[in-house]
């Protein structure tokens, strides 16, 4: 059973039409196989038209889907032999960050993501997938680890961003983050991650400070959340639509600005209509992007990643003219 947006209730009603007609499938001896054929076609009509139209407020709204693709399912599709590891090594465990060591196609890896849990239970324990400074100190070993036994490392974030309470500033959450992207930027080994629901701010960027960046279609990544950016601006959060559209935060926008080096396409109607496949997609682009990267130095590797970053800053002319 689907989990519907807002936008998507005329899908729903169609839907829900169907099971009904399933459920009385065989009753009284009438083939009713033509008329839920007839409605299957028109949800996939109706889905294409919704989905070819999204405004950046509804992808938004896709992105944060609760059944989109998690960090656990995700590991468990593509990475075999995996072995979790925990603990920052200096103040605890933070389940909003996840990762471990285990093989990729076969290649032993580094993994690392954000999680933001499937049930009410797990997305307490996880924390929505807003981290902690623990949460960034244990990426960081992570990236560490990585280098220090020359393996790749995949990163898959999703998170609205890094945790804002007292407790997180007390012990140092801006520095665990800045030390985080800092970490990231010298590693002299392949870093590929991959943007898969929302990428929010610094807690984002401190887990994809990679070679290449890769996005889910309805994915978004932004400095700040549309809400918080409607508070700032409109002073209410009333605004959030407006505001996703001038934080440019789409997926495509991203891939327009290279701030993401490719869109992962999405099934029909979103990730959460096939979980798996998207999977199946992200691994294969995943993949494509770490072959060029498996061949190159150590050297060769950072110097790729700071250029990649610092040309991000950088304004064209015509552009500086307007």
């Amino acid at each position: 059973m689907h989990s519907f947006l807002d936008f998507e209730q005329s899908v729903a009603e169609l839907e829900s039409k169907i099971d009904g007609l399933r459920a009385t499938q065989g009753m009284g001896g009438v083939d009713i196989q033509d008329e839920i054929k007839r409605l299957e076609d028109k949800v996939q009509n109706t889905l294409q038209e919704i989905y070819e139209n999204l405004d950046p407020w509804r992808k938004v709204q896709v992105a944060r889907h609760p059944a989109r693709p998690k960090l656990a399912r995700i590991i468990d599709r593509l990475i075999e032999d995996y072995e979790p590891l925990a603990g920052d090594r200096t103040f605890g465990e933070d389940a909003a960050i996840g990762g471990g060591i285990g093989r990729f196609n076969g290649r032993s890896v580094v993994v690392m993501g954000t999680e933001k849990g499937s049930t009410t239970e797990d997305r307490l324990k996880h924390n929505f997938g807003m981290a902690r400074p623990e949460g960034y100190r244990k990426a960081r070993r992570l990236m560490e680890m990585a280098e220090r036994f020359n393996l790749p490392l995949l990163s898959f974030v999703d998170t609205a961003g890094a945790y804002p309470g007292v407790g997180a500033e007390e012990r140092g959450q801006a520095e665990a983050i800045a030390r985080a992207i800092e970490t990231g930027l010298q590693l002299r080994i392949p870093f590929v991650a991959a943007i898969v629901g929302e990428g929010g701010s610094g807690g984002a960027i401190a887990l994809a400070a990679a070679n290449r960046v890769l996005m889910l279609e309805h994915a978004v990544y932004s400095v700040i959340s549309p809400e918080g950016c409607a508070s700032i601006l409109w002073r209410s959060a009333d605004h959030a639509k407006e505001a996703a559209t001038a934080l440019r935060l789409t997926a495509q926008e991203m891939e327009r600005l290279k701030v993401a080096d490719r869109v992962i396409e999405e099934p029909l109607g979103g990730a959460h209509r096939d979980v798996d496949g998207t999977i199946d997609r992200l691994g294969a682009a995943m993949q494509n992007a770490l072959d060029p990267l498996v061949v190159m130095d150590g050297d060769r590797l950072r110097q790729q990643r700071r250029a990649r970053f610092l040309a991000l800053g950088q304004i064209e002319s015509g552009m500086a003219a307007e």
